[in-house]
């Protein structure tokens, strides 16, 4: 049959020679064959072994089981473990087959039951046949033994509430002189320890002489030819041993010093220029480590770890760091002393080697070591692989970020890191570096020429563009006039037109980043008010992006471009140096930083609540993030802050932005609790400030405003509001686009508006994959109807409609607000507009 399988030269070829098999073997099994039931169970045996289905022949395993041979029981009993598993219900059949065999004469029978049983034994076989595997533990052969003992771990797993069954014939065997039988019931006392607390308790008082014995008579017993290994007697039953040892020795003082010697005596004689006797010393190492040891048997571990990292296979290397970095919790200062192999290690050329060795390094920085450790790592960053950079990046700005006592130092060596591997800081790295300098008034000008000199000499790191670019705008009086001069400093020459050539270059050179480039920006409208001969040539650079693609460059252009061309006499105090940003708040908020990003996402459906985005083939789509988020409104990297509970309740900025407010109380007094601040912001002027009459800017139709007296509350009346007739507004007008709203109320429903946008497209090219998206405050319920297309002719031939159905809660009380995002394609090109409609009708 083998042979024919094996000739087969397809799938379908060995399908048909099992087929045929199988239904031979049927044949045999419906006929009661006897003389080839064992070959056929050999047969099935193989087929169960390729993957073919076999449970036809369970019952013949049974039936050999039961025979009186040891061929017909060997092959019944084989065929038992490989055919059925403990779910098996046919198993119930066997047990008593099974307590016949334990109770046989023949030793050989009684090894194929106990084998059998070891391998399939279900907790009710478990429960029926512990006394008679109890009761082998005590025969003399040494075989039956070993068997008996391999057995009772399986029967303790299965049923851990016999293990006290077992305990005392596991401690008496301890005595024993056979390998097998002791490196067996080394491995039952183990699973003893685990299954039971009173047999913990039980083999500690009992059995730790016994182990002490063993592992000395191993460790000095001369050349045995048939355990030795290398050299070594029996390296497996010195390992199960010292596990064993370091179970017993856990937490316990009395049993830890009982065992110290015989450690100490392993650790100092075991060779280890062989990998047997490096096993044996690492499991010793473990055991001391792992037990209440002597503080000299510890540094003794330590010391062979030590040797270990001076070994030249990777492997042994690399279980010498793990082993270290366990051992750092228990004895620091011994691992200390191998600080400078550690740090070889870091440059391995094996990638594992590396990164392992780096997070033991991490460990053992503290106050007194952290400088020169960091230098060793900051030379190392200069040729590291590309790879292990990143990494090794993280590591040394978490180091001198946690450990730094100087300022002054703590600078330097950041600067050295942006300028080897700017590319792989992460960003809250470099925000905590200009936070920091932004403190040290001292060192600002230090930093400004540091930084200068680096950009200079590598300008190719993006995150020391950045900080570079920040602190040139910021401090750029600092760099060209040589001021606050630190003694360690040399001074240099920087003019004007220096200082502006760097960032026209940072600007020219990092035309795909657009956070850089939107850097680069303000530091260059910054100078231009730092440095007045410069203005006109900064006004060239920064118009140069007046046409760019990116929405976030084109605006501050524009603006900026603005700011220098018209307003030249608020440009001075517009572009003062920032003010010193809080140092402890922006490390709490970064520690939290994991805490805050799950806050923000659980609180984001509520966020905008008020106001659920909709696609436009009508479904609902959910807002992953908070609306400042969605739209935009907020920074490009600061997080959004959550008002906050002391916000008066008419002032709904927040819930429109997702901004905190600053107080204006030191900007020309501060508003009454009637004004509304989004209000007074955008001009709507349809609510009154008290005492005071009433504005009216933005204001399309005289019939809007509401005649009262001055200093009385505004008061609209519902029933006249329903009827009125509101003028259609112009929402949103650009280059590109016009929007038009038109209104319609519901008799008795004065809250309820329905609002039908009318979209022209006002370009020469069709935009498509139009999408109109908007957001309102909480107290605003808006839904969104599918637009009536997705494409806006050219030229303004037709138009795409879209209705919105908007409920104002606090009609009367809070006037209509919202924020818009529109995003299309022109010429297969992506673009994204957005802005706010405040010119709202009164009444809305």
């Amino acid at each position: 049959m083998i042979r024919a399988i094996r000739a087969s030269k397809t799938a379908a070829e060995e399908r048909a020679v099992v087929r045929r098999e199988c239904a031979a073997i049927r044949a045999a099994i419906s006929e009661n064959d006897q003389d080839y039931r064992h070959r056929n169970m050999a047969k099935l045996m193989f087929i169960h072994m390729l993957g073919y289905p076999t449970h036809f022949g369970q019952m013949e395993c049974l039936k050999l089981i039961a025979a009186s041979g040891f061929p017909e029981k060997r092959i019944g009993y084989l065929g038992l473990t490989l055919l059925l598993d403990e779910r098996q219900e046919v198993l119930m059949l066997v047990t008593n087959s099974l307590k016949q065999d334990l109770n046989h004469s023949n030793q050989f029978i009684v090894g194929l039951a106990l084998c059998a049983l070891g391998n399939i034994c279900s907790a009710e076989m478990a429960r029926d046949l512990a006394p008679e595997v109890e009761r082998l533990l005590q025969t003399r052969d040494a075989n039956t033994k070993k068997k008996a003992a391999l057995c009772s771990i399986r029967i303790v797993r299965k049923v851990p509430d016999l293990a006290e069954n077992f305990m005392g014939s596991a401690a008496s065997l301890l005595k024993e002189k056979h390998h097998g039988v002791l490196i067996s019931v080394v491995q039952l006392c183990t699973e003893l320890c685990k299954a039971s607390r009173e047999a913990l308790e039980y083999l500690r008082k009992h059995s730790v002489e016994g182990l002490v014995r063993i592992l000395r008579d191993v460790s000095n017993s001369s050349y045995a030819p048939e355990y030795d290994i290398a050299g070594i007697t029996d390296p497996f039953l010195h390992i199960r041993v010292l596990r064993l040892m370091r179970t017993l020795g856990q937490g316990d003082a009395d049993c830890s010093e009982h065992v110290n010697d015989i450690l100490a005596q392993v650790a100092t004689k075991t060779e280890s220029n062989k990998n047997a006797g490096n096993a044996i010393l690492y499991e010793c190492v473990e055991t001391i480590m792992g037990i209440e040891a002597t503080s000299g048997l510890r540094v003794l571990a330590i010391n062979i770890l030590g040797r270990f990292l001076s070994n030249r296979d990777n492997n042994i290397r690399y279980v010498a760091l793990n082993m270290l970095m366990k051992a750092m919790a228990v004895d620091t200062l011994a691992v200390q002393r191998h600080r400078v192999t550690i740090l070889e290690c870091v440059k391995d050329a094996d990638v594992s080697i590396r990164k392992r060795a780096l997070e033991l390094v991490y460990l053992l920085v503290n106050d007194t070591n952290v400088k020169p450790l960091t230098k060793e790592l900051v030379d190392y960053l200069q040729v590291s692989d590309d790879d292990f950079k990143e990494d090794l990046t993280a590591k040394i700005c978490s180091i001198v970020e946690k450990f730094s006592q100087d300022k002054l130092w703590y600078l330097d060596q950041m600067f050295k890191v942006l300028t080897l591997t700017g590319n792989f800081v992460k960003d809250d790295v470099w925000h905590s570096l200009i936070v920091l300098i932004s403190n040290a008034s001292e060192l600002q000008g230090y930093s400004v020429r540091s930084l200068y000199k680096a950009l200079q000499a590598c300008g190719t790191q993006e995150s020391l563009v950045r900080v570079a670019v920040w602190c040139i705008g910021e401090y750029g009086e600092m760099l060209v006039n040589n001021i606050s001069m630190l003694d360690v400093e040399e001074p240099i020459t920087v003019t004007e037109s220096d200082a502006v050539d760097a960032l026209e270059l940072a600007l020219k050179r990092y035309s795909v980043d657009v956070t850089t480039r939107a850097m680069c920006l303000v530091a260059l409208l910054k100078l231009s008010s730092r440095f007045p001969p410069t203005s006109k040539r900064i006004q060239v650079i920064v118009a140069q992006n007046k046409g760019n693609t990116v929405l976030e460059l084109q605006q501050r252009s524009i603006e900026f471009n603005s700011i220098i061309q018209r307003h030249q006499s608020i440009k001075s105090s517009l572009l003062e140096r920032m003010p010193v940003l809080d140092e402890a708040n922006y490390l709490l908020k970064r520690a939290a930083s994991s805490q805050a990003t799950v806050s923000l996402t659980k609180s984001a459906p509520s966020a905008a609540s008020g106001g659920s985005l909709k696609v436009p083939n009508g479904a609902v789509k959910p807002p992953p993030a908070p609306l400042a988020d969605l739209l935009d409104l907020s920074s490009d990297d600061a997080p959004v802050t959550t008002s906050a509970p002391s916000t008066a309740p008419n002032d709904f900025l927040q819930d429109l932005l997702g901004i905190g407010l600053i107080d204006t109380s030191t900007a020309g007094g501060a508003p009454s609790a009637s004004t509304d601040i989004l209000m007074d912001l955008l001009s709507i002027g349809s609510y009154p400030v008290q005492n005071g009459p009433p504005a009216t800017s933005n204001i399309t139709s005289p019939d809007q405003v509401t005649k009262h007296a001055p200093g009385t509350p505004q008061v609209i009346d519902l029933l006249d509001d329903v009827n009125a007739a509101y003028p259609s507004i112009t929402a949103f007008q650009s280059a590109t686009l016009k929007i038009t709203f038109n209104f319609k109320k519901q008799p008795g429903k004065p809250q309820e508006t329905t609002v039908h946008a009318s979209f022209t497209n006002l370009t020469s090219a069709t935009l498509t994959n139009f999408m109109f998206q908007a957001a309102v405050p909480k107290f605003i319920q808006l839904r969104l109807d599918p637009a009536s297309s997705s494409t806006l002719p050219a030229s303004g031939n037709g138009s795409v409609t879209q209705s919105l159905s908007v409920t104002n809660n606090q009609h009367g009380q809070k006037p209509l607000a919202m924020r818009i995002r529109i995003s299309y394609k022109v010429n297969g090109e992506d673009r994204l507009e957005q802005g706010q409609i405040s010119n709202f009708p009164a009444g809305l």
